[in-house]
């Protein structure tokens, strides 16, 4: 066989289904280039392919990362969601525990009025005590029906707690009201058993703030839930009025409203002691005139005195600006003022005053039942109100 032959015999087979099937497994033999004589041995060439590997892995890799990727969006989203949860839950709940607040501080206010209303029947008194009684119990079992979120039930017992107070202060009231208009003439005892009575409003104001409303405002602050706060309660406007003396003078009252008149001898009255201009601190006079800085901040201190032998309630005090053509009249009220004390009423607010222009400043004390003087009832002030 000549070499020529050979040649065209090796490409032939090289050329075969069989053998390209082969090259894939080992080196393929060729011709070296410029291979001198012919019939010398000839030396195999490799065929370079790309590694088969590497496209996989680095799917793979791209994979896992969207996986990574999609956990971390999950992670977010869920704590999101379980944060917005959280913070509608507490809102919600201090929401409907700022209904329940509001509703018996209002009940507190009506009682504050009751109590220092002149001419009460001692029935009348008795009547609308029970029925505030029979609304905070109402308000006591809507407290009762609200679910708190898990860290806010033991906060939220203490304001149910402090809800039952005031039901049991305002029975203890109606009750010891009715008791001393039948068993005593001793205004002294009397106030005596009615304050043991009204220390169960004051404790509730104390067990509301003190084991509901600060503890429950540290842990919103310690679950960083910026923004909501615990509602206040305040049941008793004029903590006074639960003391002794206080509640002496209120029993006095419906004794001679009963009677048709005082039981016991002695004076009644009030009178003006002093007029004074805030936030100069300028005491007005009566005789010569008065120069008053009327800025943004004006109002009139008016120091009321009890002058005569028995507590006073309901004490209406009225301030007059006699400007034209539209008079400034500011009016307010004295809950309770007890003989030879002092209280003052500030008057502010009081809108746009003329200036420049000669006026007067009018102060009157309503006078009281029995009250016989009433020379220092009533002052005029001249006043001229300036810049400054």
């Amino acid at each position: 066989m000549s070499e020529r032959d050979d040649d065209f015999e090796f490409d032939f087979f090289d050329d075969e289904p069989a053998t390209q099937e082969a090259t894939q497994r080992r080196p393929a033999v060729r011709p070296r280039p410029g291979g001198g004589g012919g019939d010398g041995p000839r030396r195999p060439s490799v065929r370079m392919r790309p590694p088969q590997g590497i496209a996989p892995l680095a799917r793979l890799v791209g994979l896992i990362a969207f996986a990574i990727f999609v956990v971390v969006i999950l992670v977010f989203w869920v704590s999101s969601c379980r944060d917005a949860g959280k913070r509608n839950s507490y809102e919600s709940y201090m929401e409907e525990v700022g209904q329940v607040a509001a509703g018996s501080a209002q009940i507190g206010r009506e009682l504050n009025t009751l109590l220092t209303t002149p001419g009460l029947r001692e029935n009348d008194l008795e009547s609308k005590l029970r029925g505030l009684a029979q609304r905070e119990e109402q308000y006591v079992a809507q407290a009762q029906d609200i679910d708190p979120p898990g860290r806010m039930r033991p906060f939220h017992q203490h304001a149910v707690e402090s809800l039952q107070f005031r039901v049991s202060g305002l029975r203890g009231l109606e009750g010891a009201f009715r008791e001393t208009a039948a068993t005593t003439r001793d205004e002294g005892q009397a106030g005596s058993l009615l304050a043991a009575q009204a220390q169960r409003l004051i404790a509730s104001d104390v067990i509301w703030d003190d084991l509901f409303k600060d503890p429950a405002k540290d842990e919103l602050d310690t679950q960083d839930l910026g923004g909501i706060s615990p509602p206040d309660s305040n049941f008793l406007e004029n903590p006074a009025l639960a003391e002794q003396q206080s509640l002496s003078s209120v029993w006095q009252k419906l004794r001679g409203a009963a009677t048709g008149g005082e039981t016991a001898t002695g004076l009644h009255g009030n009178g003006i002691v002093s007029v004074t201009a805030q936030p100069d601190g300028q005491e007005l006079s009566t005789e010569t005139e008065n120069t008053v800085n009327a800025g943004p901040d004006l109002a009139f201190d008016v120091a009321v005195q009890n002058s005569g032998d028995f507590g006073e309630v309901g004490v209406a005090v009225t301030l007059t600006i006699q400007q034209s053509p539209q008079p400034i009249v500011k009016r307010s009220k004295i809950d309770l003022i007890n003989p030879g004390e002092t209280q003052t009423v500030t008057f502010k607010g009081l809108g746009s005053v003329q200036f420049a222009t000669r006026t007067q400043v009018k102060v009157d004390v309503q006078p009281v039942p029995g009250e016989t003087n009433t020379a220092n009832n009533s002052f005029s002030y001249p006043v001229i109100f300036s810049l400054g």
